[in-house]
């Protein structure tokens, strides 16, 4: 059996009190499962960007609103 492979997400959030902190980073199986373990360490952040980190190289990970404006474009 192989260990799962964990890809490595950058975030940029605002705390709850308004503090903007940047590059944090948290390894996950996918998009979803860092956000939880962000949201465990931050309650009620408000996630302003995510970028993933594969192989050395930056990915933005697109959200569901950036698919649909480029679609309705």
């Amino acid at each position: 059996m192989h260990p799962p492979i964990l890809t490595k997400y950058g975030f940029r959030i605002r705390t709850r009190v308004g503090m903007v902190v940047d590059n944090l980073m948290i390894h996950g199986r996918d998009e979803h499962e860092a956000q939880r373990k962000l949201r465990q360490m931050y309650r009620d952040c408000q996630i302003l960007e995510c970028v993933c980190h594969r192989g050395g190289s930056r990915t933005p990970v697109s959200s569901y609103e950036r698919v649909i404006d480029l679609i309705t474009r």
